[in-house]
């Protein structure tokens, strides 16, 4: 627990900096733009195949507004699910740079020693983070319908599920430009990286700060791998 609140508190002292800064730009304008397009888009998609399954003025009077209400409800309940999973694939994308700039200022050592990333993995990654994500999020979702009923049990499923997801991630975004070896396991133990995980996909959760959850978190897997690096 120590070792993962120390990380999050450097990371958040290193926000201010001007590489961390343009990356949470970047990536925060693609993903307002990857969001606006789910959202449309998943509004449309439920729209039409509500109207397929027959809900429209036809059947009663005041279906199709009742139908256009529904799919709000439908498409912000999917925008809910989907907005950690958009904003993980994005910062998987930009989280090069942001390993970097930690690096740079604190482990510089390290950075001499990092493997550059090509466009290419680093995009083939992000694809795979966010339908791995999709996946598991997806095969949980009935699970969490049958615990609304708890008015908790449903947000907790998926604050367990994602703080897994998460916190591999925020690991596997780090660790890829140090390993030597494919199967060279990572210095941080799966407590620690839950612990991580649970944080930011709480973070996710919060208005405002969910924004910059993502940028913290591969800040603060940075720090965590190097200093469990150079106690090794």
């Amino acid at each position: 627990m120590g070792a993962v609140a120390t990380s999050l508190l450097l990371a958040l002292g290193q926000l201010a900096d001007p590489k961390v800064l343009r990356v949470l730009v970047k990536s925060l304008a693609v993903t307002l733009v990857l969001f606006a397009m789910v959202a449309v888009g998943g509004w449309f998609a439920i729209d039409r195949l509500l109207a397929w399954a027959g809900l429209g003025d036809v059947l009663f009077a005041g279906a199709q507004p009742l139908r256009g209400l529904a799919s709000l409800v439908l498409a912000l309940l999917g925008l809910w699910l989907a907005w950690r999973i958009v904003a993980l694939a994005v910062i998987e994308f930009f989280a090069d740079e942001v390993v970097q700039a930690v690096e740079a200022r604190h482990y510089p050592g390290a950075a001499q020693t990092a493997r550059d990333l090509p466009v290419h993995e680093q995009f083939s990654t992000s694809i795979a983070v966010a339908v791995r994500a999709l996946a598991i999020n997806l095969v949980a979702l009935p699970f969490a319908l049958l615990l609304l009923v708890t008015g908790v049990g449903a947000a907790l499923l998926f604050w367990l599920i994602n703080a897994v997801l998460i916190g591999r991630e925020l690991q596997d975004m780090v660790w890829l430009r140090h390993r030597r070896e494919r199967r060279d396991p990572a210095p941080v133990g799966k407590a620690q990286r839950f612990i991580l995980g649970a944080a930011v996909a709480a973070l996710l959760a919060l208005p405002i700060v969910n924004f910059i959850a993502p940028i913290l978190g591969a800040a603060a897997a940075t720090h965590l791998i190097h200093r469990k690096e150079t106690r090794r």
